[in-house]
């Protein structure tokens, strides 16, 4: 792999739960220079768990901006040449997926890499038919600089990024993560209220889909 410099940066809303071990793991394991976490108007005490795990930067965002704000957030607050981009719900991250993620594209073999979390036999083979919008994924820095900012909010960041390295013949891929899995909405909110976000989601992600390649035929998105 090569040497240059890599930012992890971690969006987070109201991730007591799971942000310690997760920035701890990012840390301990020395493959990044900087290690960002922007609490994107948390409540609770992400942005104070952050900083105690060794996150070399924690901004707490007054109200919230929503994801795609967060990431551009952190972008701004490093020079690294190599984005990492991780969500704050993550359970089981090891240092072992950290470089089973970036080897392809410290390597020079991909432009960005997507990492997909483990959901079980059947539901890793689904996930190849599946709208690609891991949270997990690292880059070359102009994959995401180059997109315009309107592109770069809420659902649409994950289609935005894919839908740019396909239109401009940017190889990337994905690596498959055993053992990685995310604190589900159930589990934040309850039941109810977790599928009707889900649902929401689901909705927001057909949305930012189209828009992203409306705006390529706009020339908007170039």
């Amino acid at each position: 792999m090569n040497d240059k410099p890599v930012a992890a940066i971690v969006a987070a809303y109201n991730e007591e739960q799971t942000i310690g071990p997760i920035v701890s793991t990012l840390v301990n394991s020395k493959l990044f220079r900087d290690v960002i976490v922007i609490s994107d108007g948390s409540t609770d005490r992400t942005a104070e768990i952050s900083r105690a795990a060794g996150a070399s930067l924690v901004h707490q965002m007054p109200w919230k901006h929503g994801k795609g704000a967060a990431m551009m957030h952190g972008v701004a607050h490093t020079d690294a040449p190599i984005l990492f981009f991780l969500d704050a719900d993550l359970k089981g991250l090891s240092t072992e997926h950290l470089k089973k993620i970036m080897q392809p594209v410290m390597s020079g073999k991909l432009a960005m890499c997507v990492g997909i979390r483990d959901r079980g036999k059947w539901g890793m083979k689904l996930a190849a038919y599946l709208p690609l919008i891991g949270g997990e994924r690292i880059m070359e820095r102009h994959v995401f600089e180059d997109i315009p900012d309107k592109f770069l909010q809420g659902f649409m960041v994950e289609s935005a990024l894919n839908y740019y390295c396909r239109s401009h013949h940017l190889k990337y891929g994905t690596v498959e993560l055993p053992g990685l899995h995310i604190r589900r909405k159930m589990q934040k909110v309850g039941f109810l209220k977790g599928l009707k976000e889900y649902m929401h989601m689901g909705y927001q992600i057909v949305k930012a889909m189209a828009m992203v390649r409306l705006g390529r035929l706009k020339r908007e998105f170039r």
